[in-house]
C-alpha cells in the first residue's frame, strides 16, 4: 500500500505512546515509530537524553535502532511527534527513508525544509496532541528543553 493510503494518524498514535512513555520515566516527550510502506510497525522509541544521559539518544534514533538492521530503509517511513531536527533528519537522508510523517512542528521547526530539498517526502499533521504534550513541558522543564533545543 503507497504510504499516501497508510493511516497516519494512527501511525503518530505509536509515537505518541511513545512520548507519553518518556514523560512518565521524567524524559522529554517526544516519540517515533518506523514503518514499512504497508504500515507493519518495525521499531519504535522516545527521546532518552534525560533518562540515559546521553545527548544521541533522540526518538528518531531509537526508533532506528529497535527496527533493527535492514537491507534498506527505502521502503520505510519514519514518524514522529515532532519535527526532525538536523540530526535525526540526517539520520533520514544518510538511510534513504523516503517519507516522514511530523507530529508537530510549532514548538520547534526542525529541518523540514532541509528534509524536502533533499527529496524526503514530509507529511506534516499539526497535531494538537503533540504540540500541547510537549508545550506543557518545556513550560515546567525550560531547563532540561534548553539544554538541547530540540530533538
Amino acid at each position: 500500500m503507497p504510504s499516501s493510503l497508510l493511516d497516519h494518524q494512527s501511525m503518530l498514535a505509536i509515537a505518541i505512546e511513545e512520548a507519553e512513555q518518556g514523560l512518565a520515566e521524567g524524559g522529554v516527550p517526544i516519540g517515533a515509530a518506523l514503518f514499512d510502506v504497508t504500515g507493519r510497525l518495525l521499531g519504535r522509541g522516545r527521546n532518552r537524553r534525560v533518562q540515559d544521559g546521553d545527548p544521541s539518544m533522540h526518538a528518531e534514533t531509537c526508533a532506528f535502532r529497535a527496527a533493527g538492521r535492514r537491507r534498506s530503509y527505502r521502503d520505510t517511513i519514519m514518524v514522529s511527534t515532532l519535527a526532525p531536527c538536523l540530526y535525526c533528519s540526517g539520520l533520514v537522508c544518510q538511510f534513504g527513508i523516503p517519507t516522514v510523517v511530523v507530529g508537530e512542528a510549532r514548538n520547534y521547526p526542525g529541518e523540514l525544509d532541509w528534509l524536502r530539498s533533499r527529496g524526503v517526502r514530509v507529511v506534516l499533521l499539526d497535531s494538537d496532541e503533540c504540540h500541547a504534550l510537549l508545550s506543557q513541558f518545556i513550560s515546567a522543564h525550560p531547563e532540561i528543553w534548553n539544554e538541547d533545543i530540540g530533538d
